[in-house]
Order: structure tokens, then sequence, then C-alpha cells
């Protein structure tokens, strides 16, 4: 059958079906596609192959792409669909080319159209179950991460995964101590506004959707912003949106935190991670809060976002806490975020090296920013994340610290130019980074100043949510051999984005026809390896606390490939690598010691476990026993805690302290625990390990330092 007889006949079977939607529902009309957004599509088309990095054409290939970006868009954990309506669609999988290019987008419409059909069916039959009460006696389970699921083969088969949803969410909030008559309360509202959000969705919705499954199929970083998206953009990227400064995702029906913006009342409370699960949100600290258990992420932030210098409140379960964790309610306030709430800070870290303590200066850096009109104006002091840690080192240097640790945990990146000037503060001059471009030219971004701001010993400490400029940096370190790389693979992004207004090139004054994101060019290491995809590897890693397979590059459909291109002609400045064996020997007997990092270890394998593990049961007296299990775990772990509190008090003081005085330090530790920075501490112990290791051998630290570094002899 060819491609016209096939474009005939499902013309055919969307009416067919359009018509048999139309007799059965009766709260949402059928969305249909407008005419400036078949134009947008189009545009979207001929930019994407012919300008974007890796340029691809829109053929039967790509559709099946987007076809499977949609299907997952619209159903990712399958639990609306059966197989037999991914059938139904199975010619569309080559269609969808036709769609955008003939602009006529009726098969990407009639499969949403279907889906908030089934949403309805599936929401009914949920409410109905409201009113039965589960018996939880049973041995069975239920998946709660359904993406990789296969879909239901009858409607048998997805009544009873409803049955099981609804159970497990009953018997989390019965563990959370609700009542019958409130349990039915929540669910009925929280299924009753799957349907009233779907209802509330319009054709520009549907056409957002389907248009970034065409863009991600591109790559992930590529993206098309219709004409509300791309406000939200743009109110972003002048940072004024007023909020708590964290991007959101949807994951396993939850909102859940990818990245806390610099300087935002997010990161500065210290209480919320990358990987936090928002549950419900509250306006004011008095009111009630709304359950979102499941909502679209746009709607979600819209609750969240409000006027500045007011109190939003959510109700949290941590990245690490299991099916039935307790969630905490977190108090923030509103407000817009500022070039001085994400400057760089310093800090010092006294480090114990037997009777030695060594003063580790930290300079922690949320992004890399620079005051562009500011510069533009020609205000010689303007800010800039080079000029502030170059300042920051100066005091360091009089405050007489012996190493530098760059903190640049969750540090998504910023300027380009910001990257290179502040390794240029490291090494004396030289090739930073390498830039290729659809064409194949590749560009070199070089430190030109002469000088080193600080020759001693460094470290840079980065995680999962540190990326692009973060990466750039740290790379260049590693690759210099000037400092070491302490902590989790880094993010991995590796690309260069620019924003294409489609009005402009269309040359459209009337239709709002949106904007494209589109990636442009890819970064390269000076060792001509690439931080995209793979990241940066740290020379000395911590246990990943975030999930690889769910957050980075690597997680996502459609990235670019890790490539390798020339070296640029570079010297390196030191050979730290050669300390690695030893100080990673140090840091494992060292972290093996320390109650704090073996709990981190600890937590860290069994959030790995549950994930892996991938279901909960349905089973009370099972569910019961798990929380007691848990429970009993952090009481141990506070005994523990007392317990070498009170050990330590007995060796000090050569008799049992005062009971009053002792619970005073006992609570006094507890706070400072919960301050305590089990990371950053280690990481400043790993330094303080390499300074001892340079000032017992001078030759050594010739070759491992930059020349002109005190600690370094001259070299031959």
């Amino acid at each position: 059958m060819t491609k016209k007889m096939l474009w005939v006949l499902y013309a055919w079977l969307i009416a067919a079906q359009g018509s048999a939607l139309e007799s059965r529902s009766s709260e949402s009309a059928l969305l249909m596609p407008l005419p400036q957004q078949t134009q947008s599509a189009l545009w979207s088309a001929q930019i994407l192959t012919r300008y974007h990095y890796r340029a691809a054409p829109l053929d039967d290939v790509m559709s099946e792409r987007i076809f499977a970006n949609y299907v997952e868009s619209l159903d990712r954990d399958k639990l609306f669909f059966l197989q037999s309506d991914i059938d139904r669609f199975a010619s569309a999988r080559t269609l969808l080319d036709d769609a955008i290019l003939k602009q006529d987008l009726s098969i990407p419409f009639a499969m949403f159209n279907l889906q908030r059909q089934r949403l309805a069916e599936r929401v009914a039959h949920a409410r109905e179950l409201v009113n039965q009460t589960p018996v939880f006696t049973l041995k069975e389970s239920y998946s709660h991460s359904r993406d990789k699921a296969s879909w239901a083969k009858s409607e048998d088969e997805m009544r009873d995964l409803w049955r099981k949803r609804v159970k497990s969410d009953w018997l989390r909030l019965k563990l959370a101590g609700k009542d019958e008559a409130a349990i039915r309360a929540t669910l009925d509202k929280r299924y009753e506004s799957y349907q009233t959000r779907s209802a509330r969705l319009k054709s520009e919705d549907v056409f957002q959707i389907f248009m970034n499954a065409y863009s991600t199929a591109m790559d992930p970083h590529t993206q098309y912003l219709g004409p509300r998206a791309a406000e939200d953009f743009d109110i972003s990227m002048r940072l004024s949106l007023v909020g708590i400064g964290a991007v959101l995702q949807e994951r396993d029906e939850y909102t859940t935190i990818r990245e806390l913006v610099p300087g935002g009342p997010a990161a500065l409370s210290g209480k919320l991670k990358v990987g936090d699960r928002i549950i419900g949100v509250g306006q004011g600290v008095h009111a009630p809060i709304t359950d979102v258990l499941g909502w679209r992420l746009d709607d979600v932030v819209g609750l969240i976002r409000g006027k500045p210098d007011t109190t939003v409140v959510l109700s949290v379960l941590t990245a690490n806490a299991g099916p039935d964790g307790k969630p905490t309610l977190i108090s923030l306030g509103r407000r817009k975020i500022n070039v001085e709430a994400q400057a760089a800070r310093k800090s010092v870290i006294e480090a114990r090296d037997g009777t030695t303590t060594r003063r580790i200066g930290v300079i922690s850096l949320p992004v890399f920013y620079e005051d562009f009109a500011a510069r533009r104006k020609g205000d010689p002091n303007y800010r800039s994340a080079t000029r502030d840690v170059s300042r920051l080192l100066a005091q360091l240097k009089k405050e007489k610290v012996e190493g530098v640790l760059i903190d640049l945990r969750n540090n998504g990146g910023g300027s380009l130019g910001e990257a290179v000037d502040l390794t240029g503060l490291f090494i004396d001059q030289g090739p930073v980074v390498q830039q290729r471009n659809a064409q194949g030219e590749v560009r070199i971004e070089r430190d030109q100043q002469s000088g080193l701001a600080w020759a001693g010993p460094l470290a840079v400490l980065i995680n999962r949510g540190s990326a692009s400029a973060s990466e750039i940096f740290a790379a260049a370190i590693q690759d210099y051999g000037r400092g070491l790389v302490i902590g989790e693979a880094s993010y991995g992004k590796g690309t260069v984005q620019t924003v294409v207004d489609l009005n402009e090139v269309a040359r459209e004054d009337k239709a709002q026809l949106g904007e494209l994101k589109m990636t442009i060019a890819q970064f390269f290491r000076v060792s001509g390896g690439t931080t995209q995809l793979r990241g940066v590897s740290p020379d000395i890693a911590f246990p990943s606390t975030t999930d690889p397979e769910r957050f980075g590059e690597s997680s996502a459909r459609n990235a670019l490939p890790s490539t390798q291109i020339k070296a640029a002609d570079f010297v390196p400045a030191g050979q730290v690598t050669t300390l690695v064996p030893a100080l990673r020997a140090r840091h494992e007997a060292r972290a093996a010691r320390d109650p704090a990092f073996r709990y981190l270890v600890e937590d860290v394998a069994e959030a790995n476990f549950q994930r892996k593990k991938n279901e909960v049961s349905l089973n009370e007296t099972e569910r019961r026993a798990e929380r007691e299990k848990q429970e009993a775990k952090q009481k141990l772990r506070a005994g523990n805690d007392q317990s070498a509190k009170r050990k330590a008090l007995r060796r000090d003081d050569g008799l049992l302290a005062n009971e009053r005085a002792l619970s005073a330090d006992l609570a006094e530790e507890k706070e400072q625990k919960k301050a305590r920075d089990v990371l950053l501490t280690e990481s400043a112990n790993i330094l303080s390990d390499e300074i001892s290791l340079l000032k017992a051998d001078t030759r050594l630290a010739s070759q491992v330092l930059p020349a002109g570094s005190p600690m370094a002899t001259q070299r031959r």
C-alpha cells in the first residue's frame, strides 16, 4: 500500500474515530489544529532540517522517532491507552512527516483526542473504586514507574491495573495516619482533578506537545516554544520570575526538582535538593495544602508562582524517601532572583591531619554570571563570576589558606566567556575549550591573561547537577593537570543552543508562530574529547546521590553522541593525577571510619535498590514492617551518634558528664550535623591529604603544581 493510500485510509479512520468520540464525550469537545499551527510546524521543519547541528531530513525515519516521543508524552506510564489503541495508530508511525509537510495535523490531534477520552474512562473507574474499601491482606504489588512496562492488552487488564493504583494511593494515605473518610475525599478530589485539567487543555497545548515530540527527536535540548511557553522562557532568562527558584519536571506523576536556581529561595533555604518531590502546595503558612500528585507540570508551577514577598508552603517527599516516606512541610518566601544572590561566596574549612590542622579555602559558585548590561555601559566595576572569584582568592590568601576548593555542585552553567576567564585564574594562558559548529568549523576559546591568581593546591567539586560551563571549567582544570576533580560524574551537556523567532523568519506579523530553541554547536575539551553525554569523570568519585538513568544527558532520548576531535595545542600545568591512587586510598579509609559518610553510602544503596525494585507491596502488614524497619534504622543511627558523643565527653573530661550538659551538647551536635555538608568536608580533607604529600616531597610538588607556586621547587 502506497503512502498516499495510507493517508486516505487514515483520514477515514480519523473521521470515524471522531464521530465515535464525539458521541461518547459530553465534557470536552474535540480539539482541532489551527491554521497558524500548521504554518509554524512547516517553518520549524525547514529550519531544523537545514540549520540544526545534527540536521536530519524530515522523512519516515524521523517520523518514527516523532511517533515514539509523542506517544510517550501522551501516556508515559501506560495508564490510558490499550495495546489495541497503539495498534490503531500503527500506520501513523511513518505519516507524521507528511502531517507536517502537508500542513495537515489531524493525525496527532486525533491521537490526543483519543488519549483524553481514555483518561476520562480511567478516571471514572478510579472514582468508582474510591467508594470501595480495599483489602490489604492479599499478597500483591504495584509498579510505581511504568515507562518500560507493556501496554495493557484488554479493558480487564487495564481496570485491574487501576485497581492496584488506587489501592496503592489509599495505602500510602492510610500509613500516613489518615482515616477512611479523609482518604476517600483526598483520592476522589485527586482523580477528579485529572479530568478537570485535561478538559482545560486547548489546541495550543496539543500543538506544543506534538512539536516538542519533533524537536526532541533531533536532540533533547532543541525545543519548540509556543507563544505562552516563549513568554515563560523569556521571563526565566531575565531571572525576573517570582517564585521559589527551582526548575521542575514530571517524573512518575510526581513534580520533581530537576535544578535549584542559584540565589533562589529554594537553594538558599538549604531544605530542598535535586530529586525531591513536591506532592502538595499551600498559599501561606496557615492555608490548606492542595494535593498535586499527578498534576500537569504547568499547573503545579502556576500554584507555586505568585506575588513577591508572599509565602508558599510545599509538602515534599525527599529524593531518598521510600514509598511511605513522611512528607515535610517547607515554607518559602517568593521573591525575584538577582545577581547579588547568585554571587560567589567563600568560607574556610579546618581539616584535621593527625595533630596538624590545615585551612582550606572554599569558593562556592552557583552560576557563571556576568552583568552584561553594566559591562556594555562601560561600568569599570561590573560584576562577574571571574572578578568576584579573583577578589575572594586574594582574601583567602590573606587568611593563610593552604589549598582552594571550587564548589560547582548544581551549577548549571551560564556565560561561556566566564568559564574561560575563570579557568585563566588557575592556568597561565592557553586554550580552554573548543567549539565546533554545524559546518564542522572549530573555534578555540583561549585564556589571554598571563599569570595565575592562585598557584597552590586546587580541587573542583562537582555533581550530576554541574553542567555546561561548569563542565568546561572542570574539564580544563583536569586536562591541564592543574587540580583534582572530586564528586559525581557531571551532567553531560556539551552543546550550544540559540533561539529563533519564527515570526521574524516567516516575516509574519499577524499570527503568533512561537520560537525554536535549537542546538547549533558542540563543545570539546582541549584534549579533543567532549563533555557531551559522558560528562566529566571525577578523579576521586563519591557515591552518586542522583539516578543517572533519570537525570543527566545520558538519560535523554536522542542525545548527541560523544565524539572526538583533534586536541588543541596546550602545555599541561601540572601532574596532579600522579597523586590520585594515594589520595583515593586515604579517602576510602577515612570514609569507612566516618559514620556520616557511611550513612550516606547506605542511603544511596537503599535508594538504588528501591529504584531497581520498582514496585511496592500492597499488603499492609508488609508495608508497616518495612516502615518500622526504616524507623528503627534511624533510631539506631541517632543512638550511635549519642553513644559516640558520650564516649568523647568521658574521654575529654575523665568522668561522666553532667546529664543536663550532655543533653545540651547532643542537641547542639544534632543541629550541627544537619548543617554539616559531608561531601564538602571530605573534599577539603582530600585536598588536605594532597598538601601533606606535597609538603613531604618538594620534588613531587614541583611536578604537581604550576611553575611559580610557593610550594614547588625550581623545575629542571
